[in-house]
């Protein structure tokens, strides 16, 4: 229980307030409170009022969050603690699941640490829930469903809110694949040193980016497709408008009209039937041109059938998945756009980067496509009548995705699997379209309509009808058999000088000459012997000596105050070397592997642990702790 005092000065808290929220500190990676990076404050009470009881918060915040009213809860702080956990998954299921509190009592607060991976986010959901926590106190209503959705949205809009992006991190996240963000260079970095692997969404750096950018280009791309013999539609490339009406014209409608450099079915429009369709179709597909690409339209038969995406990893298939266009169905009584705002209001349209679909968003094609069906947004529409509101199935226009894979033709997969054999990219999207995918493209009308090197993954991980696939664990594997493979020896300590990090380095290096060994500690930073500038922040050279591509061994230290002021870059040491540490710096010991060697210098006592086993003694007169932890060292290098 907080303890009330008197003499508490109000940091934070207005007047009226019970709780006060104070000493709000980041921390990017595992510090003295979690293992992870985490968002950590202060929680006090003011002394303004005694707090209702637990139960009394309990009944409100059970309303919403059931499994917290099954909880048992010691503190006001515990029960604070884990509905600002629960609340920090957005209700999209985000993997953030560990939290601490430390109770102060000669301090009158608690210190609750929460594991976070956008900072900023978990600091605006801490404030909602001081907010919500006073407002069932004050017994008023507060609108938790708005603060959920902009807490989604601000989560969404920052650099690990992508569904792609984040699908990749959560299964890093299960597969202690450690990870964080180039912020200099918009990159994912996945891995330590030379085992990392650096990439946006599914395009990485081991790609061949001659391939990727091959892809964009529509009409080479489609005139390789065919002369590999692959089932590609007839048409031509276009740059007027004449053009395009010459070559719908000798190719016959229906056609498809797309810009040759483009993605996400932007500016593309199907099943064009007349010259009038096709002069909206062309402006469509040239309006939607970047400046500085290039002004050609490809203009080709539009096949008819389903819209399937095949997506490879490594060459290799893996999902398919159907995806069908945004529709609705009538009821009699509702006009259009209010069956579409009702539709957009469904669970599974929330929009995040953990829903199955997005929100259904009307423009300008949709008109059009209304417009050829005899239909408005204020039309009402008969009851059991489905209308689509596109022609083509775009999931970031608010279509849905039924998974296929099961369903796939032998055929269908080797032809997918050929195409991507054509190719070095680590993941590769095939669209086609065909009357039923579960028949050989050699024995039905079928078409691939485009390849994609920087597929989306998440409708495949979470489709809105079927079983899901996890292709981000095989994409993951492509580059790493495990999280070990992900890492290089680390060795950690929380004393050491530039001096001794040389000499250590030497000695590593006798026996492996052709290692990159990278060491750092305040005094400065070397790789192998050569001494490197140093920022002044300390944990961006420790993120600079994990981002070398060369590095084969780290070597840092990491004293109390960058622990309680930053926490530590990475996690996991396979050797801490500790001198007289602080209880702060015998955390180094708590993030450690089973195979791991700590050494431990307390006075002239050593103690080492060594593969479960530890042994203690004396250090004789004269006796170095660097003698003994260059013997050591040996025991995690392979």
């Amino acid at each position: 229980m907080l303890i009330e005092t008197s003499e508490l000065i109000r940091v934070n808290a207005r007047k009226s307030d019970i709780f006060d929220l104070f000493n709000v500190r980041e921390f990017i990676g595992a510090n003295p409170y979690l293992s992870k990076a985490a968002l950590v404050f202060d929680l006090a009470l003011t002394g303004y009022d005694r707090p209702l009881s637990i139960e009394d918060y309990l009944e409100v915040i059970g309303d919403r969050y059931p499994r917290l009213a099954e909880e048992q809860y010691d503190s006001h702080s515990e029960l604070f603690a884990q509905t600002v956990a629960q609340v920090n998954q957005l209700e999209m299921g985000l993997h953030f699941n560990q939290w601490s509190v430390t109770e102060q009592p000669d301090k009158d607060f608690s210190r609750i640490a929460i594991e976070s991976l956008h900072l900023r986010t978990t600091r605006e959901v801490v404030y909602s829930v001081w907010d919500w926590f006073e407002a069932i106190e004050r017994k008023e209503d507060y609108d938790l469903n708005n603060q959920i959705t902009a807490l989604q949205q601000l989560f969404r809009n920052s650099v690990y809110g992508g569904p792609t992006v984040y699908a990749l991190l959560r299964s890093a996240y299960h597969k202690e694949i450690p990870t964080f963000y180039l912020w200099d260079e918009g990159l994912m970095q996945y891995g330590y040193g030379k085992r990392q692997v650096r990439g946006v969404a599914t395009t990485f750096d081991v790609d061949s980016h001659l391939d990727s950018d091959f892809t964009t280009q529509k009409d080479y791309c489609k005139r390789f497709l065919a002369e590999l013999g692959f089932p590609v539609p007839q048409g031509d490339i276009v740059n007027s408008l004449e053009q395009a009406r010459e070559t719908a014209a000798n190719i016959g409608y229906p056609v498809a009209v797309k810009p040759v450099a483009g993605h996400k079915g932007i500016g593309v429009t199907a099943d064009v039937r007349d010259s009038l369709e096709l002069e909206t179709a062309y402006q469509r597909a040239v309006v939607s041109i970047p400046e500085e690409g290039s002004k050609a339209v490809i203009v080709e038969n539009s096949i008819r059938g389903k819209d399937y995406r095949l997506l490879c990893v490594n060459g290799r298939f893996v999902a398919a998945t159907e995806r069908k266009p945004a529709s609705v169905m009538g009821n009699g009584r509702a006009t259009l756009r209010e069956l579409i705002d009702r539709e957009n209001y469904s669970p599974q349209r929330s929009d995040t980067p953990t829903s199955p679909m997005g929100k259904i968003h009307t423009d300008e094609a949709m008109d059009r496509y209304l417009e050829e069906q005899g239909l408005d947004l204020e039309t009402v529409i008969e009851s059991d009548r489905q209308v689509y509101l596109r022609k083509v199935a775009n999931l970031s226009s608010g279509g849905f995705s039924i998974d296929a894979t099961s369903k796939v033709h032998p055929d269908n997969i080797i032809l997918a699997q050929d195409i991507a054999q054509h190719f070095r990219l680590t993941c590769l999207g095939i669209d086609v379209i065909t009357a039923d995918i579960s028949q050989s493209w050699k024995e039905s009308g079928f078409g691939i309509i485009e390849i994609n090197a920087a597929p989306g993954v998440y409708m495949h991980l979470n489709p809105a009808i079927g079983e899901p696939v996890d292709v981000t664990s095989r994409i993951l594997e492509t580059f790493f058999g495990s999280g070990e493979n992900a890492r290089i020896p680390i060795i950690s300590f929380n004393r050491v000088s530039l001096r001794q990090l040389q000499r250590l380095s030497d000695r590593i290096l006798m026996s492996h000459p052709d290692w990159t060994i990278g060491a750092v500690c305040r005094e400065g930073m070397l790789i192998n012997r050569s001494e490197k500038p140093l920022n002044r922040h300390y944990n961006t050279n420790v993120r600079n000596l994990l981002r070398n591509p060369k590095l084969d061994l780290l070597i840092a230290e990491y004293d109390e105050t960058v622990l309680e002021g930053e926490g530590m870059f990475y996690y996991g040491s396979n050797m801490v070397v500790l001198d007289n540490p602080s209880d702060v710096e015998m955390t180094l010991t708590r993030d450690v592997f089973n195979d791991s060697t700590i050494v431990i210098k307390q006075e002239q006592q050593i103690t080492i642990k060594r593969q479960g086993l530890l042994e203690q003694y004396e250090l004789e007169s004269g006796e170095l702790l660097e003698q003994v932890y260059l013997k050591e060292v040996a025991t995690i290098l392979d």
